[in-house]
């Protein structure tokens, strides 16, 4: 079918500073696929780069002399700064990135940069970054300079303000339309002003059919419809749609008739096939009661349509993300914090790739496991993903890739790490993973080799009742084990924390600190985080309340954003005064700072003492996973391919392995290092070869005319390469 659309995609401010939202670069890798003309912005980068300028900052300036509220003495401060803020700020801005890395050694010294309150909170850099990281202190220093000057913007010219999320405030929870409409119709700020001039230059530049804009968090929504309204002012033949995130959670009863003064169209989960058939129907080809999860007004009406017949588009057909257009190379690396975790999040561009739609566990109980993107599980091929691979790269320019699954699967994270490995694909990757104890010490080596430096996975509760009642699949001992296979293959562990569930006491709030104290304790998870438990209305726990012990749920569901349930726990505890113990005792573990504290020293008030055994984890750990070698268990080398040695005037030989850090070598009988030496090469990953199993190198074994292959298996020559590079699944 031809299409004669002309779409443009976009996320409205404000998301990340150092790479772009994924969700528009999908859909345009999707619309290749149908040759549908399309383009794509990220105005979230486009405002912060008019912002943070020297015209920028003028403007504020000039607002500021203009600011009829009392000023706080640290914004009194920088405004009389403000010569050397415009001095700095074209100069930072270029370092964050990525140009002229000698300025760090000027803003290191601490008399380049202008300093306001955020630098009263510095951490001591030495104990923060080390004595060789310059760059890293710098970047830090920079960050913490445009956090000042976030300061005087959110005191001053638009309160809104933040960096990954603009009014985010109006459309957290939020219970009524009320507040956003009335923003909505407020005089524009210097900020929207800025959003609105970019959005027309686009408008000029690819003339617009339909204007397609992805709002997956709170913090998105209020520029999206800004951009909106200004579109129905100015271009009222543009067609808005409006999907992502936001849209699938919480405007699924969406009643609220004057938001569609904003947009033309919502859409529901998977985009793909939705917005094909909705241009159909723009083009007149399809009628509009042959949508698919659309909401539209017609007739004075709100009208949702789900009577397409054709399917979504699976995981396998959606096309390579394509980010043409995107500013790839204006994206800033900050440094914020020195949470490991946190730090991969903000710093550096990274390529955003799903290897599996959905979830394929699927049963946690806080989880929104009815909805689309979690329920709705489709994999596809290593193949598929290193052809998907191979493109960004050769497109971007750029090797990080940050895999976004809900769950990474095991088995196709390591399809996948084979498939690398053959190509011979350079790549460093992160993903979100369950502590699944398919993740064996030689699955977790073989992901390091493809290239993975790092996982996260929810820990949650660190209870084993708890992790039953949330029915996470997995124990606290488990976790241990798995967390320390990934950190010992040299991959960085960050665990999601969470506290507050239906039903838990204080004995297991305490409980799970110490659990996350042994964890730090024994060096197998490197970062984590505290959340307070959100109850949401497409979780089990939202859906069905009363067996999870849940009382007064509000607010009532109502005409425009429904989601977040706040709720009474009558049979825990009161898990708010916990917040702060937890949050610093797990802020100084990561520096290996109050391990050996009696965890009373956290709290201000009288805690329960901990009944966790003190050496719970390090057994937990020290538990062999080793996988029983079995005739179809697949056999890979990961190292180099040896060089053999034999000795004349003996029945020896030696294997040499010349590896990246260190050599390796094997002693064993003259004809066992030949025949191995010669099968080598049956155990190296290669391009349309299968790998090796057990029953085949045993077969090879025998007819190399060697016996004893039981005994073998129990030689030092064996357990040397199982110890190494010798990988079994």
């Amino acid at each position: 079918m031809k299409f004669d659309s002309k779409i443009f995609l976009c996320t409205p401010p404000f998301t990340q500073l150092n790479t772009p939202y994924p969700a528009t670069a999908y859909l345009k890798g999707y619309f290749n696929t149908l040759d549908i003309e399309s383009n794509q912005a990220d105005l979230g980068i486009d405002v912060i780069l008019k912002l943070f300028s020297k015209n920028g900052l003028e403007q504020m300036f000039e607002e500021l002399e203009g600011f009829e509220g009392d000023l706080s003495d640290n914004i009194r401060r920088i405004f009389f700064l403000q010569d050397y803020y415009l001095d700095t700020i074209e100069e930072v801005i270029s370092f964050l990135q990525g140009n002229n890395p000698t300025l760090a050694h000027q803003i290191c010294t601490r008399n380049y940069l202008p300093e306001a309150s955020r630098f009263q909170q510095l951490d001591d850099m030495d104990w923060a970054f080390g004595s060789l990281g310059i760059r890293d202190k710098a970047r830090h220093l920079a960050t913490l300079y445009l956090e000042d000057i976030s300061d005087l913007i959110k005191e001053t010219i638009d309160p809104f303000f933040g960096f990954s999320r603009y009014a985010e405030r109006l459309s957290l929870a939020a219970v009524s339309f009320d507040p956003l409409y009335e923003a909505l119709h407020a005089p524009n700020s210097l900020i929207t002003e800025m959003l609105l001039e970019s959005l027309e230059q686009y408008i000029q530049a690819f003339d617009p059919t339909v204007f397609c804009m992805s709002i997956p968090f709170p913090g998105n929504l209020f520029a999206g419809l800004k951009c909106g309204q200004y579109l129905k002012t100015k271009h009222p033949h543009i067609h808005i749609v409006l999907g992502g995130g936001y849209a699938n959670t919480e405007l699924r009863s969406l009643a609220e008739e004057r938001f569609f003064e904003f947009v033309d169209f919502v859409c529901l989960d998977k985009g793909e096939a939705s917005l094909r058939l909705l241009i159909e129907h723009l083009e007149g080809k399809r009628d509009h009661t042959m949508l698919k999860r659309t909401f539209y007004f017609k007739n004075g009406l709100i009208n949702y349509t789900d009577n397409a017949l054709e399917r979504d588009v699976s995981h396998s057909n959606v096309g390579t993300p394509d980010y043409e257009g995107l500013r790839l190379k204006e994206y800033l690396s900050v440094i914020e914090i020195a949470n490991p975790m946190h730090r991969l999040w903000s710093d550096g561009r990274w390529n955003k790739l799903t290897i599996a739609h959905g979830c394929y566990w699927g049963k946690c109980t806080f989880c929104d496991v009815s909805l689309d993107y979690i329920a709705n599980y489709q994999a596809t091929t290593a193949s598929i993903l290193c052809d998907r691979i191979e493109t960004m790269i050769a497109q971007t320019g750029e090797n990080g890739f940050h895999f976004v699954d809900e769950a990474a699967p095991p088995a196709l994270m390591r399809d996948l790490a084979l498939e690398i490995l053959r190509r011979g694909i350079t790549i460093s990757w992160w993903t979100n993973i369950r502590f699944e104890k398919s993740f064996t010490e030689d699955l977790c080596k073989l992901l390091s080799a493809s290239g993975c430096i790092a996982v996260s996975g929810g820990l949650e509760v660190a209870s084993d009742r708890l992790l039953e009642l949330i029915k996470k699949g997995v124990t606290v001992a488990q976790v241990a084990k798995v967390a320390a296979n990934f950190t010992n293959a040299g991959i960085m562990v960050h665990a999601y924390l969470m506290y507050g569930f239906p039903t838990q006491t204080e004995q297991e709030t305490i409980n799970s600190l110490e659990m996350v104290r042994q964890l730090f304790q024994q060096g197998v998870i490197q970062s984590g985080f505290w959340h307070r438990f959100a109850m949401t209305a497409h979780s089990p726990v939202g859906l069905d309340p009363e067996s999870f012990n849940v009382k007064n749920l509000h607010p009532e569901p109502n005409q425009f954003a429904n989601n977040d349930l706040f709720h009474d726990d009558p049979t825990g505890c009161d898990h708010e005064k916990f917040k702060s113990g937890l949050n610093k005792s797990l802020f100084n573990f990561m520096h290996g700072i109050g391990l050996d504290y009696e965890l009373e020293d956290w709290f201000d008030f009288e805690i329960p003492p901990t009944l966790i055994a003190p050496e719970y984890i390090a057994y937990s750990i020290n538990q062999s996973d080793r996988k029983k070698l079995r005739a179809s268990t697949k056999l890979v080398w990961t190292g180099s391919l040896p060089e053999l040695m034999i000795d004349e005037s003996s029945d020896s030989a030696e294997l040499i392995f010349f590896n990246k850090t260190k050599d390796l070598v094997i002693k064993t009988d003259r004809n066992t290092a030949e025949w191995l030496y010669t099968y080598f090469e049956e155990l190296y990953p290669q391009e349309d070869k299968e790998l090796s199993t057990f029953k085949a190198i045993q077969q090879s074994y025998t007819e190399a005319g060697l016996d004893g292959f039981e005994t073998f298996l129990t030689s030092d020559c064996w357990q040397q390469l199982r110890a190494e590079q010798m990988l079994v699944f």
